[in-house]
């Protein structure tokens, strides 16, 4: 009996850690960032109690502090959707007052002329403000400008059929994933975008160079083809998946190179193209067009894009 066919169908399991962004502990449990916050805070009420103490008794203060001591506390230590509340309700604020309608407008957005009656400027509402965005351009390496936030590289990786490989191939693509998670050395993100795909300029152009086809068994392929492309497109819901990679790095401290980010960066790219080739990815690195091509649909997701070539896992 083989025992080498036996273990080959035994699940594979390869530990990577979940904890590698998480805030190293200053006191016991707590962060640096809760610490100074429930610092901050037994401070403040310490302080009120002494100020107090002549007017007022200790339980008449405790009984009026211990909500706000709640309260802080809950903020601090409190989690939502894996975000601290501190962050969380900053978040929320900053949302509240800022602008909900933007445009492009990088001249500024002009006030409404005096014509306009002054009851159909208030219909209106507020005006809308300048869009901003959050990088400041593209090298032409492909890398983007984040301004405060650093610099980014992006590829776009290929996908792998993992359900139909036996488990020995499971195996071997699980640690090969594995081994690139446990050497990173910067933030990374791994996007998985969908966007819609138009397959009519496709089918046009198959009707167009069937005639040109040196058999007319595969001209009439083509053209059935064509047909069987054009009514996909009729149903309007095609939906291409794109898979993203995306490198960043953090600003440059004082002393430091600033270009040195985009090598970093780039080169961080190229280390997960050669690290994720065992696990049969295809990484390739976007150039300064494909990169801002690939923002503008980003930011303008309900763009048809035309259909490219898939790899293997691919489906629209």
């Amino acid at each position: 009996m083989n025992h080498a066919d036996d273990t080959a169908d035994v699940p594979y399991a390869t530990r990577i850690p979940a904890d590698i962004s998480r805030p190293d502990r200053l006191l016991g449990p707590f962060t640096a960032r809760q610490t100074a916050i429930l610092a901050v805070c037994a401070l403040v009420l310490y302080g009120g109690y002494w100020a107090t103490r002549p007017f007022m008794a200790p339980l008449a203060y405790a009984a009026l502090v211990v909500p706000v001591a709640g309260a802080v506390a809950a903020l601090a230590l409190g989690k939502r959707e894996g975000i601290g509340l501190d962050r969380f309700l900053l978040a929320a604020l900053t949302h509240a007052r800022s602008p909900k309608r933007r445009v492009h407008a990088p001249e500024g957005v002009p006030p409404l002329p005096d014509v306009v009656p002054g009851h159909w400027a208030k219909a209106a509402g507020p005006p809308p403000a300048d869009l901003r965005m959050p990088y400041d351009g593209i090298a032409p390496g492909g890398v983007l400008d984040l301004r405060g936030g650093g610099k980014a590289a992006l590829a776009r990786c290929s996908t792998v059929n993992f359900e139909l490989r036996s488990a020995a191939e499971q195996q071997g693509l699980t640690a090969a994933f594995a081994r690139w998670l446990n050497s990173l050395t910067g933030p990374t993100q791994v996007l998985v975008r969908c966007h819609r795909v138009d397959l009519a300029p496709l089918a046009d152009t198959l009707q167009q160079d069937a005639a040109a086809l040196p058999h007319p068994a595969l001209e009439r392929a083509a053209r059935a083809h064509a047909d069987f492309l054009a009514d996909l497109a009729a149903g309007g819901n095609l939906l291409g998946r794109q898979v993203v990679l995306v490198a960043r790095e953090e600003p440059a401290t004082h002393g430091m190179r600033r270009r040195g980010g985009e090598g970093r960066v780039l080169q961080r790219i190229h280390e997960a193209a050669r690290a994720l080739t065992s696990a049969e990815i295809t990484v390739t690195p976007l150039h300064a067009e494909e990169g801002a091509d690939l923002v503008s649909a980003a930011c303008n997701p309900d763009t048809p894009a035309l259909p490219q070539d898939s790899s293997e896992g691919d489906c629209p």
